[in-house]
This record gives C-alpha cells, sequence and structure tokens, in this order.
C-alpha cells in the first residue's frame, strides 16, 4: 500500500512540474478536457433544473388527477379536422360526473375568460392569470390560503362575485395581503369582493406562479360571458380516490361522457382524458433525450481533450526516458512505471475536470443571480459524473504511454536519454 501512495504521490508531483515548465503545452492539452467536463456537467445540470422546475410547478397537484378537455395533450389518431369539430366539456357533464357514483375524491369545472386589470382606488394590476373554477378546485390544488378563505359550495354554484388572489396581486393593489380582506375591486366592469389570499409561492417556469393569481367562481364567470360550446377552454379535473382503479375510472367516466352526447358504438370520442403523470412522464423522456444528445456533443470536446492527454504523456516518457532506465536499472518493476504514468495521466486529466466543473458553478452562481424565476440546481451526482468521467478520460488516455514507458529497455533507455 505504501508503495503505491508513493507512486501517487510522485505522479502528483510530476504532474504538477509539467504544468509549471509546460504551461502553454499543458494548457492546450488540458483545455479539452476542460470544455469537454463542463459542457457535460453543464447540460446536466441545466436539464436537471429544467426538470425540477416544472415538476415543482405541478408538485401541488396529485399527478393521478385527470383533466378532461376537447383538446389532445399528446399523440392522436384522431385528424385535426374532426378534433376541431369537438364540442366543450360543459358545466352540465361536470354535474353528471359529480352526481356519479365515480371512485372520486374530487371534481371541479374551469373555464378561461379574457384577461382583464383589476383595479381598486387608483391602483390597477394588468398581466394576471384569472381562473373561473368551481369550489372543489381548493381541494384538488392544495391552495395555501395565507388571509381570509377560499369561497364555498353555495358562493360557487351561486356565481357569487368574489375573488380569492395571490400574494403580489394583494401586495400591488392593498399593500398587503391582510389588507385585502372585505374590499371591493372593479373587473370585467363590475364589482367584486375579495374574501381570501394566497400564500406567497415565488415565481414558477417562466414567472408563472400562484402570485399572479385570482380565482373567482366559474358561475360568475358564466353569468358575464355566457356558455360557448366552441370558445374557451373548459376543463373537468377530476381526482381519483388514493388506491383507486384508475384505469377503471377512466372507463366509466369515458362511457358516461359517451353516452350523455349520444355518441354510437363506432363513434370516436369527441373528448380527450389526460393525466398529469403522463405529463411527468412526457418531461421524463424529454429530459433523457436532452441529456443523451447533450453528452454525445460533450463527447467529442473530451474525445480530443483526450488525445491532448495522450500526447502530453507521450512526450513526458520521451522526455524521461533517462529516468526510467534509471529507475528500472534500481530495481523498479513494469507495474511500478506503468502505475506511474497512469496516474500521472488522471491528475492531469482531473486538473482540466476540476477547471470545467469549476467553471461550471461560477456559471450556476451567475445564473441565480440573474434569473428571479430560476434556479440552477447544481447537484453532488453531476459533480460525482465530471470527476468520474475525468478519471476514466486520464486512464484511457494514459495507457498506451504507460504501457511503453515500462516495456522500455533500461540500458537502452539510459543511453538514448543520455
Amino acid at each position: 500500500m505504501l508503495i503505491y501512495l508513493r507512486v501517487l504521490k510522485e505522479s502528483f508531483n510530476f504532474a504538477i512540474n509539467a504544468l509549471k515548465n509546460n504551461k502553454l503545452r499543458t494548457f492546450l492539452s488540458l483545455v479539452g478536457v476542460t470544455i469537454g467536463i463542463f459542457s457535460i456537467i453543464a447540460i446536466l445540470a441545466a436539464v436537471d433544473s429544467l426538470k425540477k422546475e416544472v415538476e415543482g410547478s405541478i408538485s401541488s397537484i396529485d399527478t393521478s388527477t385527470m383533466i378532461i378537455t376537447r383538446f389532445s395533450f399528446g399523440p392522436t389518431e384522431v385528424p385535426p379536422w374532426k378534433r376541431e369539430q369537438f364540442p366543450n366539456v360543459t358545466y352540465e357533464e361536470y354535474q353528471l360526473l359529480k352526481k356519479s357514483n365515480l371512485d372520486i375524491d374530487e371534481v371541479a369545472f374551469a373555464t378561461s375568460v379574457p384577461s382583464s386589470p383589476i383595479k381598486y382606488d387608483g391602483n390597477t394590476v394588468s398581466n394576471l392569470n384569472i381562473n373561473p373554477v368551481t369550489y372543489e378546485i381548493y381541494e384538488i390544488e392544495s391552495i395555501k390560503i395565507e388571509e381570509g378563505r377560499f369561497y364555498n359550495e353555495a358562493e360557487s354554484t351561486s356565481g357569487a362575485q368574489v375573488l380569492v388572489i395571490g400574494y403580489e396581486v394583494a401586495t400591488e393593489l392593498f399593500g398587503a395581503p391582510s389588507a385585502a380582506i372585505g374590499k371591493k375591486v372593479r373587473m370585467f366592469g363590475r364589482k367584486f369582493m375579495v374574501i381570501g389570499t394566497m400564500e406567497k409561492e415565488g415565481g414558477g417556469l417562466g414567472g408563472d406562479s400562484k402570485d399572479t393569481v385570482v380565482i373567482f367562481p366559474v358561475n360568475a364567470a358564466r353569468k358575464i360571458f355566457g356558455d360557448s360550446k366552441k370558445g374557451g377552454f373548459t376543463r373537468i379535473i377530476v381526482k381519483p380516490r388514493k388506491g383507486s382503479d384508475e384505469e377503471e375510472t377512466i372507463a366509466i367516466i369515458t362511457q358516461k361522457l359517451r353516452v350523455s352526447r349520444g355518441l354510437k358504438p363506432d363513434d370516436v370520442d369527441t373528448f380527450f382524458i389526460a393525466q398529469l403523470k403522463g405529463f411527468v412522464d412526457a418531461i421524463d423522456d424529454i429530459t433523457g433525450q436532452m441529456n443523451i444528445v447533450g453528452l454525445m456533443i460533450s463527447g467529442f470536446s473530451l474525445l480530443v481533450g483526450g488525445f491532448g492527454i495522450a500526447n502530453i504523456m507521450f512526450v513526458s516518457v520521451k522526455e524521461r526516458t533517462n529516468l526510467i532506465g534509471i529507475q528500472k536499472s534500481l530495481g523498479a518493476k513494469r507495474r511500478f512505471i506503468l502505475l506511474q504514468f497512469l496516474f500521472e495521466a488522471v491528475v492531469l486529466a482531473l486538473f482540466g475536470g476540476i477547471i470545467g466543473m469549476f467553471s461550471v458553478w461560477v456559471l450556476a452562481q451567475v445564473a441565480n443571480a440573474i434569473l428571479e424565476d430560476f434556479t440552477f440546481v447544481l447537484s453532488g451526482w453531476n459533480m460525482f459524473i465530471g470527476t468520474s468521467v475525468s478519471v476514466f478520460i486520464g486512464l484511457v488516455a494514459g495507457i498506451l504511454p504507460a504501457i511503453s514507458a515500462s516495456k522500455l529497455d533500461p540500458v537502452e533507455a539510459i543511453r538514448t536519454g543520455m
């Protein structure tokens, strides 16, 4: 064990000397490894960060949750011209599912409305995410209320003109969320009363979060805008009961909606049922493909870096031929010489890898300082991958020079080096 530690120490010293004595040559040799490791870690970190941000934006919703709409969120065999003829899901269909004996926890109905600013006492807030939805969404999305309350079933059914607003909306309109409760604001040319404010969530993907959301009863929106079979984006949101047979629930929902719409047995479904876990799986597939493509591109830089390490090691063997001959004449075994140069190659590759990983860390800090709504995650696992790849490149690039050094004849080596 001591001899290997000595080899490691000597190899480290030789690598340091190579860096000091041949700065330009070493820099040019290591730049490939540095760029390669930088590319790999940067890509892995960026993809992980994107995945974490997307998953975080839907973390409050159970991934088994189903969304029923006339739109398809994934590949479908139904041609576009036919999908355009599908009617919107309706409030009556929501009521049908709600009254049915389904194995579900909650079912909610939501629609979309034109954007509108909210005004109060000379203050105006625009660019809001306005969501008309039934009261069940409170349980489905686990909405957290900071001040006041969420609207109840009676207010939802009657279409009461009440609002639950996000943290930023409350702060900009009233100065503080606590000051918002009971105040009447103007939206769509009508007066609405603020009955609740949501907890601060922080920036989501693309700056989207509940901080800029306004939620109010869907029946209030129906009173203002009416119902349209094609306009808007209506959806029924279903949260299955935990442990239930989700495939069976989907089959029952499909059957009830088909009967309600009078579809014949050979007619295609005029609606789509998507689950959030399908989005999560799609995210995993996309990020996996991005990782593969990124690693392939980074591999070319590492290939160049490997050739650079191999080149500097062959030069090192040539320069130290005399020393190798002396070591072998004094009893050094081939394994000792081989490990000495192999360790040196690994140390050189590690230098390049460390510089690359440090560069990614600096980039992450700058990105986090500039991007308020996105967190660049540099995990320990990614750093481990970078270190492992550096060691592997050092081993592969150094094996041939190390073997050639270990096979030198001591007499010829001393004579050649003189």
